[in-house]
């Protein structure tokens, strides 16, 4: 017996954009029935969860989202309806059936996210971090550095395994609580945010939570062990 497909649905250019900025994280994801959608990046260290304005019907698994977002932009106002083993999409006078993927070749989240106590909390302005990502790539450094001196707190862009690493460095302000020195690191390349502001907190646990400040949108991603 033939399942039969659900009424159509559009999406926002602003769950597309998500979804493309998810896409930077892992190539395929699993997305469940309901407004949330979550993705893990293939080693694990990278976790993100948004809960957009739509409401999926079923669950599926994209193999390529690249692919699928390329598909969807060959249409110009794309909707989409739903079956037991794929999706329709749809436009004037054309449309794709597109295959989901078996959930179990899939990289996927098995636990919800507990974030430990931070020990640092910090505002990340979409400026600032443009201007970490800029001057990281100029001078080809691989790493963030988030650190202070028991007054004030700086976040750098360096290369941690060379002592004379050029760096980039922008000053954070005072430490909001206590005076306590600390240096945590992260990978360049793991900070792959969607554009905007967020708060931030940063456990002694090796992870971070960055939070955006006008979307529910949530990004979870581990500090370097040392």
């Amino acid at each position: 017996m033939t399942a039969t497909k659900t009424e159509t649905m559009k999406l926002s250019s602003q769950t597309l954009d998500i979804l493309k900025n998810f896409s930077s994280i892992n190539s395929n994801i699993l997305i469940k029935p309901g407004n949330k959608i979550t993705t893990i990046s293939p080693v694990k260290n990278v976790v993100a969860e948004t809960t957009v304005s739509e409401t999926f019907p079923t669950e599926f698994g994209v193999w390529d989202l690249n692919k699928l977002l390329g598909t969807i932009s060959l249409f110009d106002d794309a909707e989409f309806s739903f079956d037991e083993k794929s999706m329709a999409i749809s436009g004037k006078n054309a449309s794709v059936e597109y295959y989901y993927c078996e959930p179990r070749l899939l990289t996927t989240l098995d636990k919800e996210i507990k974030m430990p106590d931070g020990v640092v909390d910090f505002e990340l302005t979409q400026k600032q971090f443009q201007e970490l990502q800029k001057a990281a790539s100029v001078l080809q450094l691989p790493d963030l550095c988030l650190r202070s001196n028991g007054e004030r707190m700086e976040l750098v862009v360096l290369d941690k395994q060379t002592a004379s690493s050029n760096n980039y460095s922008i000053d954070m302000g005072e430490l909001a609580h206590g005076d306590h020195d600390f240096t945590f690191y992260f990978k360049v390349e793991n900070l792959k945010l969607f554009p905007g502001d967020y708060s931030v907190i940063v456990s002694d646990s090796v992870v971070s939570e960055f939070t955006h400040k006008s979307l529910d949108l949530k990004y979870w991603i581990a500090l370097e062990a040392d």
